[in-house]
């Protein structure tokens, strides 16, 4: 019979070894994903990346600030930026370095192939919103023009990534867009989220983690130069003007509420039709792919016909087929009412 003091210390030894390896950050597995992202041509490329962030915003990249984005030594890093010159990709000013016509090229190719992985990542995958940008910080060298068009092509071309960034399109063509941080946003406003940046990781993970996604209402309360004070689904609380500064958004018409959403599913009533305007963020995943295969699309004509004993869940018509769904998925459709729509027009 097996001693349980010794199957016991087996069990925490096994335990202690599989969190050496796995353990976020720290563990062996974290350190050898790390390492393999200082390969010579990973760093170059993620310095050229660097430094068309840079310029995208109006900032020159430095020696000692591409050192401490790629976490090397000032002296690595100027052998970085003369190999980017070598190549033709950056030329070297009095300013600082600026990219050459091939260097950005370049480097929109990187920023879509990322984009485009972390797109896959929201439709396609349950990896947690707070991962996708280390994830696709790695696949943005690992696949090749030819991969990344095939995978744009399984994903529908889309034009934006989950955070509100829009993909470069295959010829590196980028459209402007105009930011309005809810740091800026009047009070006595409400906006909606359009864009989260997703880094710092840190600040994001707060985000997140206070509920806030892309299409996401707010109302506007005050504002200072330390805080936003926002309201929604019935709380108030404050913002930080550095999170803050972290959240794009655009205003919403006069008398928009972050108290009143746009309708759902969950709205309508028997024999009410509806027109699907598009799938909320949230939906992400599997859940995704399941609505959008069953035609869950822009301009669908939903109309809910049947529903169970406990109310939940609740069959509806959709493209002639009778399809039962849950209060969850119906919350994640968001629709116009027919009728209404009807009525606009006349």
């Amino acid at each position: 019979m097996v001693d349980p003091r010794l199957a016991l210390l087996v069990f925490a030894a096994l335990v202690a070894v599989a969190a050496l390896l796995a353990w976020p950050r720290v563990g062996l597995v974290a350190r050898v994903a790390r390492a393999s992202r200082h390969t010579e041509r990973v760093l170059v490329e993620d310095a050229l990346k660097y430094v068309y962030t840079c310029e995208s915003i109006g900032r020159i990249s430095t020696l000692e600030s591409i050192a401490g984005q790629l976490e090397v030594s000032t002296g690595k890093a100027v052998g970085l930026l003369s190999r980017l010159v070598d190549l033709g990709l950056v030329r070297s000013e009095e300013a600082g370095p600026r990219l050459t016509d091939h260097g950005r090229d370049s480097a929109l190719r990187l920023v879509r192939t990322h984009r485009l992985w972390e797109r896959y990542l929201a439709d396609r995958t349950g990896v947690p919103p707070g991962e996708w940008h280390a994830e696709a910080d790695l696949m943005e060298h690992a696949l090749s023009a030819a991969e990344a068009e095939e995978l744009a092509a399984r994903l529908g071309h889309p034009a934006w990534d989950p955070h509100g960034d829009p993909i470069p399109t295959p010829g590196g063509e980028l459209p402007e867009v105009e930011r309005l941080t809810l740091a800026g946003a009047g009070p006595g406003r409400t906006v909606e989220i359009v864009h989260l940046e997703d880094e710092p990781r840190e600040i994001y993970d707060a985000l997140l983690a206070d509920g806030l996604g892309l299409g996401a209402r707010l109302d506007v309360l005050e504002r200072s130069d330390r805080m936003v004070l926002v309201r929604a689904r019935g709380r108030e609380w404050p913002i930080a003007a550095v999170v803050a500064r972290n959240v794009s958004v655009r205003h919403l018409p006069a008398g928009a509420s972050a108290d009143r959403p746009a309708e759902t599913l969950l709205d309508l009533s028997l024999g009410d039709g509806g027109r699907v305007v598009d799938l909320s963020p949230a939906c992400r995943g599997s859940q995704r792919r399941r609505l959008l295969d069953l035609g869950v699309v822009k301009g669908t004509e939903i109309v809910p016909e049947l529903v169970s004993a406990g109310g939940d869940p609740v069959a509806y018509r959709i493209r002639g087929a009778l399809i039962a769904l849950r209060r969850e998925q119906a919350e994640w459709i968001r629709i116009e009412r027919v009728v209404q729509a009807m009525e606009a027009v006349g």
